[in-house]
């Protein structure tokens, strides 16, 4: 390897700036601050007389982020957010409660989680941490095996999107995402099209195959309009 490509490799890191302008991470920043306020403050009170039990978990710190920062990703829509959590969860507790062993466990219980999250679309990133809890979570969270999914999990997960749901909505963004309709070039970009090439790219990008067209098709309009304004 030449000092040119060591350079070039290494400066693989390092990911390019994030298309956020400032108004947006302020924006971002004040939706997870009060996302994960309500979720704590409504957490705290819903479990007052569960002596012992987590109230919030810190997994939702890394929702909430997706939640606020990308909210048109596919992991951060709320069936990801809900189901991966809960999948996590079930999974993670399963697997502490049939393999004794917790340097085995925590593996099987992150890699199992993911594998029944592809099967119901549900892949949220941060529900890899849930399932670590379920595992390494200490003798608490043994104790309340199956009820660790119901408390704290998905009642920090509902209200973790109930604040989303408004929060976003309310600043200007969709969300649930609906993708963008495309400004319509002289010609078009199916989503079989697309498909095709992510199979052949291999790798998963973190946005829905219904906005990768609508930015293709936006950029190739844009592309054409600036090419005959010269």
């Amino acid at each position: 390897m030449t000092y040119a490509s060591l350079i070039s490799w290494l400066k693989r890191f390092i990911p390019g700036p994030a298309a956020m302008g400032p108004r947006e991470k302020i924006r971002a920043a004040f939706g997870i601050f009060c996302g994960i306020g309500v979720t704590a403050l409504v957490s705290t009170f819903a479990v007052s007389g569960m002596a012992g039990a987590p109230l919030l978990i810190a997994p939702m710190g890394a929702s909430a982020i997706l939640l606020f920062a990308a909210p048109a990703s596919p992991f951060a829509q709320p069936w990801a957010v809900i189901g991966g959590h809960m999948v996590a969860a079930l999974v993670g507790v399963t697997i502490a409660h049939l393999v004794g062993t917790p340097m085995l466990a925590a593996p099987l219980a992150v890699a199992l989680s993911f594998g029944v999250m592809t099967l119901f679309r549900c892949v949220h990133p941060p529900s890899g941490a849930i399932a670590l809890i379920a595992v390494l979570g200490g003798p608490k969270v043994t104790e309340m095996g199956y009820s660790f999914a119901l408390v704290p999990v998905l009642l920090n997960s509902v209200l973790l999107i109930a604040s989303a749901l408004i929060y976003n909505n309310l600043t200007g963004r969709s969300f649930p995402h609906a993708p963008a309709q495309p400004i319509s070039p002289a010609f078009s970009l199916t989503l079989e099209d697309i498909n095709l090439v992510l199979t052949q790219y291999g790798e998963a990008l973190d946005i829905s195959r219904e906005d990768l067209e609508g930015l293709y098709q936006s950029l190739v309009a844009h592309a054409q309009t600036k090419n005959n304004n010269h």
